[in-house]
Parts: C-alpha cells; sequence; structure tokens
C-alpha cells in the first residue's frame, strides 16, 4: 500500500487481509481508502476488505504490543537495582538481563490448510480457497539468547566427546601405543578440539568474568573464568613450549601433563547449566505472560446509529458502548448497561463458578462472557484497567528483594574471594607438600576449588522462589507487593479484620420486616419506602432497595423532614409517615412492648433495627444487614486451623458486633472503633508481641493496612488502601488469605531448601576439591567432576522453585 499518486513503485507491499507480498507494478485489485491505496492478490481479499477496512488494518496494531519493544526496560533477576534500555548482562553477577515486564505469546492465530501464508485472527473462510480456518500457535516471545546458549552447548558438547576419550582413553591402551609421538599427536588434537570450545563456546563466560574484574564486583564468572582459563592456558604452554616446563611439573615419562578435556567439559557442562537457568527464568515470567495474554486484541465498539465496528483495544476510549458476544472475552474494565449473562472470572480471581450479570453490574476486562450478550460502558481502559494493573503490580514485586536474600547477598560477596583465597592455598599446600609431580596436582585441584565453589546456585536460591510463589499468587488472586510481604507473611499469627466489606458484603440489605395493627404488610412496606427514597442514608436506600426487589410501587412524598441522628418523616398520598430509632418514636406516641421486643431479638441477631410509625402510630419494625459473604465462615475456619488468631474491628455497636462474631466463631471482638482507632488498635496488638496481619477496604482502613505488619487490601476496596496494603485480594474474598498465608509459608521452606542445597553442595565440594581426604582414602575431585557438581547445584534449585507452581492453594 502508498500513498496515491504513486502507483508505479515497484516495491512490494502486504496484503492487509491475508499477509501475502504483492507487486503493486503488477497487481490487479486495489482500494483507495482514506488517501491511501492498498493492493490484493486477489478479487476475494480486495472484497473482504472494503466490506469491513477498519477490522483489517486493526488486525496486526495489537501483536505489537503483545512483543516487549527494543529499548525496553530489562533487569537482573538477582540484582533488581540493576536496569538497562535492553538485553545485556548483569555488572554484578553477569547474568543475562531479563525484560521488567515479559513478552506476551500473541493469541492464537487462524490459517488455511491450504495456503498458510493467510492469517486471522478469528475463525473464518480462506479468501483464496473457502476452506474453513484452523487454529495455530501464537508467536512467542524472543528467546534468542537461550538460542544462542543452546548453540554453543550442542557444538561444546560435540568437540568436547573426542577430547576426553583422547585424554582418557589412549593411554589405557599402554605403551605400545601410547608412545611420545603418539602422546605428542594426542595432546596436539586435544588442542585443536578445545580451541574452539574454550575461545567461541566459553565466550560469554569470558566476556562476563572480564565484566566482573572492571566492575570490582566478583562473581560465579570470576571462578569459572579463572578456573577453564588456568587449565587452558597451562595446556597451551604444556604442548607449545614444553621445554619452559621444570621436572617438577612433568608426569609419569616426561611428558607435561595437559587439561584440555578439563577446560572443554567444565565449559560444556557450565553452558547446560546457563541453558537450565534461561529456561527456568523464562517460566518464572509465564504467570505475567499468561496474564498478558489474557486481554483480547480487538473490541467491538457501538457507534452512533446502532452500527458496530471491530477496533483496536487501545483505540478504545472511557464511555465507549461496546458490545459482548456469547463466548467472548470481555474487552475493558466497564459497567453492564444491557443484558444478562455469567461471566467466567476465573482467570482474575481464581474462583471456577461464573458470575451472574446484569445492567448495573462491573464487569472486569479478560473475563469470558458466557451464553448471553452483553453491551457494556468502558469505564477504565489500558493501564487503568485491572489486569494492567495486577501485571504491573506483579512484575514490580517480582524485582523486589526479600529479607533473608540481604543474607545470602551478603554470603555471596565475601563468598568469592574467600574461595580465591582457598584456592590459592590448595595451590601452595600442594606445590610444597604434596606428592610428584606435585605441581601438576596444584594446578588441578585449585582449578577444582574454583569450579565446585561458583556461587551461582546461592544467588539464585531466594529470588527464583520468589519470583515463581508471585506469578502462582497472581493467577490465583493473591497480588504481592513486594518480596517482604511474601516472607512476612508466613509469621503472622493475628489477623484483623474490618467487619464492613471484609467480612461482609459491604451492601445493606433489608432482611425483616414486622408489622402490627392491622395495615397490610405491603402497603405498609410501600409507605415506609415512598419515604426513605426522599433519605440520603446508606440504610434508607437498602429499604427502599429491599421494597423495590418485592414489587413495591413507590409513591412521591410531602412535606419530607430529617432529624439528624433520629429519623426521618413526611406524607405520602395523604398518611403521615416516620421512620427511627425508639427515641425518635418516643417523641411520637412510644413503642409497644411486642415490637420492642421484637426489635430487641433483631439487634441480637446483629441486625440494625428501625421503627416506623404510620398516622401517629408505631406499627412497624424495619430490620436492616450488612450480610456476612457466604465464604467466610470458611475462610474463618481455615485461618483457625492455620494457626491464626482472627480479631474483628467493628464501627457497630457492640451487640451487633459480637453477634456477628459469635455467628463466624470470633472470640476477639473490638466494637464502637471510630476510623482513628484503628491505628492504635494494631499498635496495640504489635505491643504484645504479635505479627499482625490487617484487613480491610476503606480509605479509613490505609493507616491501619501501612501500620501492620502485612497489610492486606480488599480488590472490590478503594485505591488507596490498595496502594497502602502489601497483598492485594482480587476478588476481596478472605479465602485470598488462606492462599496466600499457604503460599508464604511454601515459598519461604522452598528458600530455605534451595540456600540448603547451594551450601551444602558448596561446604562438600571446597574441602573434597582442596584434597583433604586425599591423605585417608586417597580421593580427588577432578575439575571435570567438581564441574559437573557446581551444575547440579543450579539445576536442583532451579527445580525446587518450580515445584511451587504445583502448591495446592
Amino acid at each position: 500500500m502508498k500513498n496515491g499518486g504513486a502507483s508505479g513503485a515497484m516495491a512490494q507491499t502486504t496484503d492487509p487481509v491475508c499477509g501475502m507480498r504483492v507487486n503493486p507494478a503488477t497487481a490487479t485489485e486495489s482500494v483507495e481508502y482514506k488517501g491511501t491505496t492498498y493492493y490484493f492478490c486477489c478479487d476475494g481479499c480486495r472484497a473482504l476488505f472494503q466490506a469491513d477496512p477498519v477490522k483489517f488494518l486493526a488486525k496486526s496494531a495489537p501483536a505489537a504490543a503483545h512483543a516487549a519493544p527494543k529499548g525496553a526496560p530489562h533487569t537482573c533477576p538477582m540484582h533488581p537495582e540493576i536496569v538497562r534500555d535492553g538485553p545485556g548482562s548483569c555488572p554484578k553477577c553477569g547474568m543475562a538481563l531479563v525484560p521488567m515486564i515479559p513478552a506476551a505469546p500473541i493469541g492464537a492465530e487462524y490459517t488455511c490448510p491450504m495456503h498458510p501464508e493467510v492469517r486471522s485472527p478469528k475463525p473464518g473462510n480462506c479468501p483464496k480457497c473457502g476452506m474453513a480456518l484452523v487454529p495455530v500457535a501464537g508467536a512467542q516471545e524472543d528467546d534468542s539468547e537461550l538460542r544462542d546458549m543452546k548453540r554453543r552447548l550442542w557444538v561444546s558438547l560435540a568437540l568436547s566427546v573426542p577430547v576426553v576419550l583422547l585424554a582418557m582413553l589412549l593411554p589405557q591402551f599402554g605403551g605400545h601405543i601410547y608412545t611420545p609421538a603418539a602422546q605428542r599427536w594426542s595432546a596436539l588434537a586435544q588442542l585443536a578440539l578445545a580451541t574452539p570450545v574454550v575461545l567461541w563456546c566459553g565466550w560469554p563466560f569470558f566476556s562476563k568474568f572480564w565484566l566482573s574484574l572492571t566492575n570490582r564486583s566478583p562473581n560465579m564468572y570470576t571462578l569459572i573464568g579463572l578456573g577453564v582459563a588456568l587449565a587452558y592456558l597451562y595446556s597451551v604452554i604444556g604442548v607449545v613450549a614444553p621445554g619452559l616446563f621444570p621436572q617438577e611439573f612433568r608426569e609419569h615419562g616426561g611428558a607435561v601433563g595437559v587439561y584440555f578435556e578439563a577446560a572443554a567439559v567444565i565449559v560444556t557442562l557450565v553452558l547446560f547449566g546457563e541453558v537450565l537457568q534461561l529456561r527456568a527464568i523464562g517460566e518464572t515470567s509465564q504467570a505475567i505472560r499468561k496474564l498478558l495474554a489474557l486481554a483480547p486484541n480487538t473490541a467491538l465498539r457501538l457507534e452512533a446509529g446502532g452500527r458496530e465496528v471491530e477496533v483496536p483495544l487501545e483505540q478504545v476510549q472511557v464511555g465507549d458502548k461496546l458490545r459482548v458476544r456469547p463466548g467472548e472475552k470481555v474487552p475493558v474494565d466497564g459497567t453492564c448497561v444491557e443484558g444478562s449473562s455469567n461471566v467466567d472470572e476465573s482467570m482474575i480471581t481464581g474462583e471456577p463458578v461464573p458470575v451472574p450479570k446484569k445492567a448495573g453490574d462491573k464487569v472486569t476486562g479478560a473475563t469470558i462472557n458466557g451464553k448471553g450478550a452483553l453491551v457494556i460502558r468502558a469505564v477504565k481502559v489500558g493501564a487503568d484497567t485491572l489486569l494492567s494493573r495486577i501485571v504491573h503490580m506483579v512484575a514490580q514485586a517480582q524485582r523486589t528483594r526479600a529479607p533473608v536474600q540481604r543474607l545470602a547477598d551478603l554470603v555471596a560477596a565475601w563468598f568469592v574471594q574467600t574461595v580465591i583465597a582457598i584456592a590459592i592455598v590448595t595451590a601452595l599446600v600442594w606445590a610444597l607438600y604434596g606428592p610428584e609431580p606435585r605441581f601438576v596436582y596444584a594446578v588441578v585441584n585449585a582449578v577444582a576449588v574454583l569450579i565446585i565453589a561458583c556461587p551461582c546456585a546461592l544467588g539464585l536460591a531466594t529470588p527464583i522462589s520468589i519470583t515463581v510463589a508471585m506469578g502462582q499468587g497472581a493467577l490465583n488472586g493473591v497480588l504481592f507487593r513486594n518480596a517482604e510481604a511474601v516472607e512476612k507473611l508466613r509469621e503472622v499469627n493475628t489477623l484483623v479484620v474490618d467487619k464492613t466489606g471484609t467480612l461482609t458484603l459491604g451492601k445493606p440489605q433489608l432482611v425483616d420486616f414486622v408489622v402490627e395493627g392491622g395495615t397490610p404488610e405491603k402497603d405498609a412496606l410501600a409507605l415506609i419506602a415512598s419515604l426513605e427514597r426522599a433519605s440520603e442514608h446508606p440504610l434508607a436506600q437498602a429499604i427502599v432497595t429491599g421494597a423495590e426487589n418485592r414489587g413495591v410501587q413507590l409513591a412521591p412524598v410531602k412535606n419530607f423532614e430529617s432529624v439528624t441522628g433520629q429519623g426521618v418523616h413526611g406524607t405520602i398520598e395523604g398518611r403521615r409517615v416516620a421512620v427511627g430509632n425508639r427515641r425518635f418514636m418516643e417523641a411520637r406516641g412510644g413503642v409497644p412492648q411486642s415490637l420492642a421486643e421484637k426489635a430487641e431479638a433483631l439487634r441480637a441477631q446483629g441486625k440494625t433495627a428501625l421503627y416506623a410509625a404510620i398516622d401517629g402510630r408505631t406499627a412497624a419494625v424495619i430490620a436492616v444487614a450488612d450480610p456476612i459473604k457466604e465464604t467466610t465462615p470458611e475462610a474463618i475456619k481455615a485461618l483457625a486451623a492455620a494457626g491464626v488468631h482472627v480479631v474483628m474491628l467493628s464501627g457497630d455497636s457492640r451487640k451487633t458486633a459480637e453477634a456477628v462474631g459469635r455467628q463466624l466463631g470470633i472470640e476477639e471482638v473490638i466494637a464502637e472503633v471510630l476510623p482513628e482507632q484503628k491505628l492504635d488498635t494494631i499498635r496495640a496488638l504489635q505491643g504484645r508481641g504479635r505479627v499482625v496481619a490487617m484487613a480491610g477496604d476503606g480509605i479509613n482502613d490505609a493507616p491501619a493496612l501501612a501500620q501492620a505488619h502485612v497489610g492486606i487490601a480488599m480488590g472490590t476496596g478503594t485505591d488507596v488502601a490498595i496502594e497502602s496494603a502489601g497483598v492485594t485480594l482480587v476478588k476481596g474474598d478472605l479465602r485470598g488469605i488462606v492462599k496466600a498465608i499457604r503460599l508464604s509459608r511454601a515459598t519461604m521452606r522452598n528458600v530455605k531448601q534451595n540456600l540448603f542445597f547451594a551450601f551444602f553442595y558448596n561446604a562438600l565440594g571446597v574441602p573434597i576439591a582442596a584434597g583433604v581426604l586425599y591423605p585417608f582414602i586417597g580421593l580427588l575431585l577432578s575439575p571435570m567432576l567438581a564441574g559437573a557438581a557446581m551444575s547440579m547445584s543450579s539445576v536442583s534449585v532451579v527445580t525446587n522453585a518450580l515445584r511451587l507452581r504445583k502448591v495446592a492453594l
């Protein structure tokens, strides 16, 4: 395609329908749209484009949004403070930098079995042959570094095997074959084979080794570089200039021993470990990529006049009306304005049961519509949607450091220098006191110490587990703000919960209505609700909603008046109506004993009871309550089983709060708490030595959430509460706290296991590599075995961390 007027251009363009390359000079089909000429491979593609040009011009736009752009910020898995504009190596530890927000796989595409060049973002028929399109796998994130390491690994393996065979097997045939001439040719062959292994396959390690020296930041590549370089250079000099070596360096028979096989095999094993680590680090970001891939590419926007236009997701604006057809994904966060359906929200909340949606209900982007059709109004788009905020929080949290990581970092910082010192001491001891050829033993054992002590497993132990855990939490509706929240949550033994909106729905409802004196119940409710419709009080709104749900018709009110803290009164259809507390009613004729007793019984059940008077006589009791969430009792029991003591805070009367506490089995209830007193309550519990988590959802909860050891915000609450908390429950369900605690405990167990694996290999391997067992049982650890042990320590740590993806929450 090109701007009109230059139709003779020879440069090829792309058919916007099927994606084929088309030469404008020879194309027979073209269409001009908005000043641009588009060329097509056939009449079928041209006809499809003319029918809906916006659809095909938008088709390729969403794909670009899924890929991490070049220049996207990258960070180090072990040192999150390191941030660069693109890929590279960490200047502190040499590890490969990874995208701060990984690329998401592009959603599934469809192609034609006969014409694979035809691609479409949705099912349909091939424009060339009419066959039904079939799904193909979407593109994956950039894995160029992993592919490069794999290439180096295969080359290294192919060249290392003959080096090992020459070094190990040839001497076994005896002196009649292993002559000085054969030794010479064997050494030259090993040199030829090992050189590309060390210099090309192992080049990434040497560049990182040099980086560690220039940055004065010793790390695992310092040890790898020293060990491989020492073994290789020693062997090269032994082949090229054997006369430089004194007799002490020669083996039996007078030849200088070469260790090309050690250098080559170490490079191969380290490459193997690198490939496994790159794969694992890619898998740790799988949760974010899954989340990113949830968003649909396009939305069906309703234009003026009722016309439906498919537009790219990024073109959706706040206030747009969008149609969501059966089985489609909800494009953005919004409010349902038409239709009804059941929406699968499991990808956001982790709950498998679809949620009924009707006009007025909120819907979340990336959730899946059921069998009904919906029309929604966009409320949050782009980075403001819940899915985008989740992705941002998870990506940001995965780059934070757990307190336990500081200990590992401190140990690793001293470890490399200590190992180098041990290697020097090992070389000196063997050179002075070892058996002949003692200088050879000195070099070999020093190399073994350097290789086996590589602290890569130690550095990965904590961040790999934290990263996996946070991704797993996100997929289950639990968002950790930082690594410290993951670590601290496992220690929590006291959970403070705000009653309204946390234990309860936070939406008062009319639950009981008792009438005396002969007035029909429906008529009485109609008069009371008509009066309350003029009030702004939340309890009044609950009464109105309850009456409307019961099919009651409301009438206009006259002479409405509100008495602060007591009640309201007015005239409806000529009848005097008043609703309020007992004090309000006493001033209007009193309350019959029977109604007073019923009101007291309702309050004992945790309900708020109001009186209603009709024509000057108290005739009814209305009970309004904030219903307990269906999932709350189950969550309270699970928390008790986990050893967590639950404390309920409430601003309600003590009687009402204690009634709710009894229903849920909560023994400690703190009632009549003002918003500013919540912070004092948290401090008092902490003063008693308790490790406190606070769960809340309102603006007035924010100070208490920040004061608690771990603040837990309900995702259904205010943004201020969410910003103040260390953990956010997407669904606002207390069972999410149980999931979060289980995940926290499993993660810290996993971290401890990883640290054990890392320290175990090093603590056991370094003394053996240094040769402490040689005087007793003649055991030495060759550099090759040291390299294998070092790689296995990293493999064990990574494999163990990935087990967190299988934790039952």
